[in-house]
């Protein structure tokens, strides 16, 4: 038996066709401007713009439509109290048009499910920069242990005591300098690439450190 064969899709939705575009790495200065204090505003005037409204247009028009409807009805029909605290009788009142409720209980026994989802939403959010952080902790392990098996399984035979000296403290200055470039290349340039710059020609040498 074969499975069977499945047509391809007429209409790709944003959503589908946008993934190419997902695929970028945030620099230092899209995290400034994430945790930028006037995120908000610039969010609330992109809405219609963004990613996630255009692929849930249909869902959002919708809801909206149902939404207008029901208080459009209600207000029709059990009346309705504006701003002002006035309250003005039902255009149409009858037995045969009661109004669209739903029962309290569904939304008490649904409203939990919502603060697991937040929690775990959360716990995923701490558990990447955690990864990060037991990441760059194994980085630094391993290039101490390449710095102390350099040490441990040099080759003594046909080597001077001067260029076993010289040999090892090239492999720790190269060490060194690959620990130190990732962590410029982690950190924003305004603030360490003076310093990185500084201990590169004080540490390297100069051909080396270009």
């Amino acid at each position: 038996l074969r499975p069977p064969k499945l047509e391809k899709p007429k209409n790709i939705r944003y959503g589908e066709a946008s993934r190419v575009f997902r695929r970028t790495v945030y620099t230092h200065d899209d995290w400034v401007r994430h945790r930028s204090a006037d995120r908000f505003v610039r969010n609330l005037a992109s809405i219609t713009t963004s990613g996630v409204y255009k692929g849930m247009t249909r869902e959002a028009v919708l809801i909206t439509l149902l939404t207008a409807f029901v208080m459009l009805y209600n207000g029709c029909v059990t009346g309705f109290q504006d701003i002002s605290g006035v309250y003005h009788d039902p255009i149409w009142s009858s037995p045969w048009l009661p109004p669209l409720t739903l029962p309290l209980p569904a939304f008490t026994l649904t409203s939990p499910s919502l603060s697991f989802l937040l929690a775990y939403r959360t716990n995923t959010a701490y558990q990447r920069w955690d990864e990060a952080r037991k990441n760059w902790g194994m980085n630094i392990n391993h290039t101490r242990d390449l710095v102390r098996m350099g040490n441990a399984y040099y080759d003594v035979t046909g080597a001077t005591e001067e260029e076993r000296k010289a040999d090892l403290e090239r492999l720790s200055l190269c060490t060194w300098a690959f620990v130190r470039s990732m962590k410029r290349h982690l950190s924003p340039e305004a603030e360490d690439e003076a310093q990185f710059k500084a201990e590169l020609y004080e540490r390297l040498p100069k051909s080396q450190a270009e």
